[in-house]
């Protein structure tokens, strides 16, 4: 385990960081700020108020629309790393922590955005819906196969395998702690649960998590505010703490700005994933008009994870004074919260706990089974199918064992997997960034001749490989 330690340290502190941030940076400066540019219809198309001028491939009932595809990445992002992950992030690296993941969900939009346009402009056609995600266009659009299965397996036993443990994991503590509950039941409830959600498809999936996550977000962000609002006066002073320990010198001299920095890139990724290729899973399956429509939705699902309901957390955590008290990860969130409001306070963040995590499982789920579908994908149907039952056997058992296992050596997995799987679909996403760029010059252009709501025209952008574009017209 300490050797693993020693790797996961060092892979996040030379490796990670730098290629997050710079992955960021180029997006942003070559795209000249995309993820601020088009807000507001990155904001409309989620409104329904951009109303898709083509020609649909799926009847009505069976669409998938925007923002039922930009639910379930959400469900993802929006889980415990929004509560347990950024009381771990300040309790490690102190307030500064809060900067710096503000600093990368602002720049990481943009790798996010790139992800989710060339997941759509690469999606494939299923019987009931779009599928695809970076293993796809790791094959279809770099010609690397090998690159796509890799990716795959990754995916596969982090999101399906050991962050379903986590979650599981965070859920039956949770609940077991406020309610006094065996711990056996929970997780078996769990896993039937899931079962009775997945076993529906991704149309019922996305219809499941597009109730769950506006309920939960908006009932949090309410929450906060209410904190916020007990304690206007220190807020103005809380903000100025915040971005002093992210640069002050007695941060320098303590070592502290190190922490501050890595824990904000690590907790953030962990939150809003950009970069990490788990959401263009999800993006993929939208029947849109165009790629870079739920790019833009994408790219404000991380400005609502990081930049509003991390902040929430941090918020409540840094006004309560409970920092200094030892106390880390979940718990310090919920005894923070419970500071302000009283014992509601405790009822209150496990009710948050069960649907924030269970949204992420069910997410988390999909990503799993449509990446064993992109390894069995040319084989016999019968295959496919029995990989993807034996894959929710796995699933379900997992969810069950999490349970009762410690959350070290999940976290250990968890961080060197996404550390991984960041790696190869960054370097995918810069390979293919000109395609990503294209994209973006034939939505701007559309957007400039007073065109709401641009349609795709893929013989026109991309004549040469239009052929391999079967998701579109």
């Amino acid at each position: 385990m300490e050797k693993l330690n020693l790797i996961n340290d060092f892979v996040w502190s030379y490796v990670i960081t730098l290629v997050l941030v710079g992955a960021a940076l180029y997006f942003t400066f070559r795209s000249r700020g995309i993820q601020f540019r088009y807000f507001k219809d990155a904001i409309r198309i989620i409104l329904g108020k951009d109303k898709n001028p083509h020609k649909t491939l799926y009847p009505e009932g069976k669409k998938i629309g925007s923002f039922q595809a930009f639910a379930i990445s959400l469900a993802s992002r929006v889980g415990t790393g929004n509560l347990a992950g950024v009381a771990s992030a300040i309790f490690i690296g102190g307030p500064g922590a809060v900067f710096w993941m503000w600093l990368m969900a602002l720049l990481g939009a943009a790798t996010a955005f790139f992800e989710a346009t060339l997941a759509q402009l690469y999606k494939k056609k299923g019987q009931d819906a779009f599928y695809g995600g970076p293993a796809y266009y790791m094959e279809s659009g770099l010609g690397k196969k090998w690159m796509g299965v890799v990716f795959s397996v990754l995916m596969i036993l982090s999101f399906g395998m050991a962050q379903n443990i986590v979650q599981s994991q965070t859920i039956v503590s949770a609940m077991s702690d406020t309610f006094n509950v065996s711990t056996l039941p929970l997780a078996i409830s769990l896993a039937v649960l899931l079962f009775i959600i997945v076993v529906g498809g991704v149309t019922r999936i996305s219809l499941i998590v597009s109730y769950i996550v506006p309920f939960m977000a908006i009932g949090y962000i309410l929450l906060a505010l209410v904190v916020i609002a007990m304690n206007i006066t220190a807020v103005p002073g809380l903000i100025a703490l915040i971005v002093k320990s992210a640069f002050g010198i007695r941060q320098i001299g303590g070592g502290m700005i190190g922490a501050a920095i890595l824990q904000g890139v690590k907790r953030g990724l962990f939150s809003n994933e950009a970069g990490e290729g788990s959401t263009p899973n999800a993006a993929a399956i939208a029947d849109t008009s165009h790629p870079v429509k739920q790019g833009l939705v994408q790219a404000l699902g991380v400005f609502i994870d990081t930049i509003v309901i991390c902040s929430c957390t941090a918020f409540i955590i840094l006004l309560s004074g409970q920092l200094g008290n030892g106390e880390d990860g979940i718990i310090l969130t919920s005894h923070s919260l419970e500071s302000q409001i009283g014992i509601a306070g405790k009822y209150f963040i496990t009710a948050a706990i069960f649907l924030f995590a269970f949204s992420t499982v069910i997410a988390n789920y999909y990503y799993g089974e449509t990446n064993i579908r992109y390894i069995f994908s040319h084989k016999a149907q019968k295959i496919e199918n029995a990989a993807v039952g034996i894959y929710r056997c796995i699933t379900f058992a997992m969810i069950i064992l999490g349970a009762f296992l410690t959350l070290q050596t999940a976290w250990v997995f968890v961080d060197l997997s996404m550390g991984l799987l960041t790696l190869v679909n960054v370097s995918a996403l810069i390979l293919l960034s000109s395609k990503g760029f294209k994209l973006i010059s034939d939505y701007r252009k559309q957007r400039n001749e007073g065109i709401k709501a641009p349609v795709f025209n893929k013989t026109e952008i991309f004549a040469e490989e239009a052929d391999c574009l079967e998701g579109w017209e």
